[in-house]
């Protein structure tokens, strides 16, 4: 059905356009963005959204779930993703990456394979873009909540394995680069178009640097699971600071990241390079309690998420959270923070030709907002899958 959407601001990457309108084909593609005047008839549902704030649909590509739901756990993968993509659709998410692993190379490629088939088929709310592969080649000495068990070195049977089982929905995977074999999957991976990140690393600002300047072109989770900063030693952080190009992930919940490191960040690389994640894990949308993540039995105790040690296990963020968290303490725009979790994503993951704009031509893949990142609204190619207004 065509839609237009009328009395709005429309927020693009760069500005506000105040007293515009939005109108979306039939086949979900958005045909016009401007002046309420100049606005083409449709025949179909014209909504006045009273001055509320069109904005692309979020991206989350760093998740492993919600709402008690876990990604990759092998019984009812597909019931699981349909009530998770209804639930985010209420949170402002339109596309997200499944964030996956398992204790072995089998099991994993079994679940890649499932999630393959199903991603073909149509979701009730926000659509699924593909995998993360969170591991198995991630260095043991900074594995963060993960099960060292589940951990091993880079191999290239497993990673061909992996790809064959993917079927070209494997997007993102996170890789250690100082581990034995780690440059020549990275390449593998990136052959058959996956985006290779670093991340769950103790590298130095050497080795991280020359990966930055090869095969690696993401970071995961930037500060988190990582080796630090020093001015002696600059490490990973360092490497990313010194780096050309790289897109840099963050946690922006406030716990993972001190706001002070968080404008570090931002205003060292721009606000072009960083990409908003949630990390979120089953108790996110939820009270506390105990849930089950990677290997894992972890507790969440005022909205925090840590194993039984005290280390964090993924957060209870959301994305809209997320994006008024770094409005509000990075000192961005309201225009910038968004960015940072529609276009700047949609590109890292090689998906700007549809995604991540309100721009003719693209998916109708878009959220209704005000100023304080409150969602009324959400649709997902042209259909209307959450509304509040």
């Amino acid at each position: 059905m065509s839609t237009a959407l009328i009395n709005t601001t429309v927020l693009t990457p760069k500005k506000l356009l105040e007293d515009s309108a939005v109108v979306i084909s039939d086949e979900g593609k958005i045909i016009y963005v401007g002046p309420m005047e100049d606005a083409p008839h449709v025949d179909g549902r014209q909504l006045d959204l009273n001055g509320y704030i069109v904005a692309p649909g979020f991206i989350d590509v760093h998740v492993h779930g919600g709402r008690g739901i876990v990604f990759g756990l092998p019984d009812g993968l597909e019931d699981s993703l349909h009530k998770y993509s209804e639930w985010v659709a209420q949170t402002g998410v339109t596309g997200f990456l499944l964030s996956i692993a398992a204790p072995d190379a089998e099991l994993l490629a079994a679940i890649i394979e499932v999630y393959a088939e199903i991603f073909e088929k149509e979701m009730p709310g926000a659509e699924p873009l593909g995998l993360h592969l969170e591991g198995p080649f991630l260095n043991r000495e900074k594995k963060g909540a993960f099960n060292p068990a589940w951990l091993r070195e880079p191999n290239l049977d497993e990673t061909e394995a992996f790809i064959k089982a993917g079927r070209g929905w494997i997007r993102q995977v996170t890789l250690a680069p100082e581990l034995p074999g780690a440059e020549e999957v990275a390449s593998k991976f990136r052959e058959a178009g996956v985006v290779v990140a670093m991340g769950h690393t103790n590298t130095d600002f050497e080795t991280a640097s020359a990966a930055l300047r090869g095969n690696w072109n993401h970071v995961t989770h930037t500060f988190n699971a990582q080796r630090g900063f020093g001015h002696r030693s600059p490490g990973v952080f360092g490497a990313i600071l010194a780096s050309d190009d790289v897109t840099t992930e963050l946690i922006a919940d406030l716990i993972h990241v001190h706001p002070g490191a968080m404008k570090i960040l931002v205003r060292s690389v721009g606000v072009d390079r960083v990409v908003l994640i949630t990390d979120a894990m089953p108790g996110a949308g939820l009270d506390d309690g105990v849930y089950d993540l990677v290997g894992h039995e972890v507790t969440v105790k005022g909205g925090i998420a840590t194993l039984e040690d005290g280390t964090l296990a993924g957060s209870t963020a959301q994305l809209n959270q997320c994006v008024g968290n770094t409005m509000r303490e990075v000192g961005v725009t309201l225009n910038h923070a968004v960015q940072m979790a529609t276009l700047n994503p949609a590109r890292a993951m090689g998906l700007e030709d549809r995604l991540g704009m309100v721009a003719e031509g693209k998916d109708a893949s878009l959220i209704v907002i005000d100023e304080d990142v409150n969602v009324f609204l959400t649709m997902v190619k042209g259909e209307i899958v959450y509304q509040n207004l």
